[in-house]
């Protein structure tokens, strides 16, 4: 076995041991493209060994995606996919596992005309509204892990040659979920619970208000009164542990929808429906989004902000040290589920009723009077640098820094 197949075999048993955490006689149903064949395959083989009754994989592709924006007609981007939500909420009521595998181009849909993009995002969305409320309330398990493509290897590593592009890309994503290291799951494990203890001292400070200074960014966000902060691990309604993303660096809670103020302003690029959005900067007044501008992708981060009442509000704050081993890469991955992971982020859209105390078993009129937002999207946007600093502030008016120069301060 070579040095990479080794790295692959450990990459899928991370998968399935820390991501999903697939438990004996539970289904497993894998969401994947085509350019992830060989790592799916490895997965697949592993969660039978861990007990899986059924394992079912739905692949795409990318050249099949690009097809349909460029060639189908107009009103079949109206259709809502109600097979596809029916599939997945019957599997997920019936307590399977949902694994993501993504690899897809970051300039995949440049190019598509706004009205495809954002018909296609909010039929969608509608479709899979009671999917997303179950798996934002952790109803069930899910995780997702990412395999280069030819297409965003180039995007990430565009000076070296052809042939390199794809290994180099394979390098980074083996380094950031820990598979270089002689035991990955005891890393994982170690690595869990020095989060954890992160999150524990915010829940015991109980912070109202966090105070965000930066270079075009001075914003305040209020939390709400019943907020958790959250590190990587989740539990299921059934108390199975999993993990959302891999990798992953964020300590994270819900910001109070009406309690956002000021403006802050990107530090890297947002990948969001196969286009980028770059150097972009938001104004809230009360929490809502009144003012926007973007270097590139001005009309993406239009249509995402104006999708529904609720992406113009944020449903998530997350705090990662600069000194992450993924900022520290000096790699920009073109893609949220590592570039979040480097930076200090938040996001547009809504909340996860887990950040909220008591929130798994409220319902939305609940979740809504305790002030977290509800919307079609999420999506995460990166505004963390080591020239910024954090500020929690107490009920009393009581500061502490929580954040220097971009790393923790406690």
């Amino acid at each position: 076995m070579t040095d990479f197949d080794l790295k692959l075999q450990k990459y899928a048993e991370l998968a399935v041991k820390i991501g999903v955490q697939i438990q004996k006689g539970q289904n497993l149903i894998i969401n994947a493209t085509i350019d992830s064949a060989e790592l799916v395959r490895l997965i697949v083989k592993e969660a039978y060994n861990e007990g899986a009754r059924f394992v079912k994989v739905n692949w795409s592709d990318d050249t099949v995606t690009r097809l349909r924006y460029d060639m189908a007609a107009d009103d079949s981007f109206l259709d809502e996919p109600k097979w596809y939500a029916g599939e997945m909420l019957e599997y997920v009521e019936n307590n399977a596992a949902v694994l993501h595998v993504i690899s897809s181009d970051p300039d995949l849909l440049n190019g598509v005309p706004t009205e495809r993009l954002t018909n296609h995002q909010k039929t969608y969305s509608k479709a899979m509204t009671k999917y997303r409320q179950l798996q934002m309330a952790n109803f069930f398990t899910w995780s997702i892990v990412a395999v280069p493509s030819k297409a965003w290897a180039a995007k990430v590593f565009p000076n070296l040659p052809e042939d390199q592009q794809v290994p180099a890309l394979w390098e980074a994503i083996f380094r950031t979920v820990r598979v270089d290291q002689p035991d990955p799951v005891a890393a994982w494990k170690e690595h869990i619970a020095n989060l954890s203890q992160k999150a524990d001292y915010l829940n015991r400070k109980k912070f109202q208000k966090l105070h965000y200074v930066a270079p075009g960014t001075d914003l305040t966000i209020e939390l709400p009164a019943d907020h958790l902060w959250v590190a990587a691990e989740s539990d299921n309604d059934k108390g199975v542990s999993f993990l959302a993303n891999l990798p992953t660096e964020e300590v994270f809670t819900a910001p109070l929808k009406t309690g956002v103020n000021g403006t802050v302003s990107s530090t890297k690029p947002l990948s969001y429906s196969g286009n980028i959005i770059d150097k972009f900067s938001l104004t809230f007044e009360n929490g809502k989004i009144v003012g926007y501008k973007a270097e590139q992708g001005e009309a993406t981060l239009k249509q995402l902000v104006e999708m529904d009442e609720g992406a113009s509000y944020l449903g998530e704050v997350a705090l990662v040290p600069h000194g992450s081993p993924i900022s520290q890469s000096g790699l920009l991955f073109y893609n949220t589920l590592f570039d979040e992971n480097a930076s200090n982020h938040l996001a547009i859209g809504a909340g996860y009723a887990f950040t909220l105390n008591g929130g798994t078993t409220m319902s939305q009129e609940q979740l809504q009077e305790a002030g977290l937002n509800q919307s079609l999207v999420h999506v995460d946007f990166m505004i963390g640098s080591g020239e910024m600093d954090i500020y929690g502030i107490s009920a009393d008016g009581e500061q502490e820094q929580i954040f220097a120069k971009g790393n923790w301060a406690i």
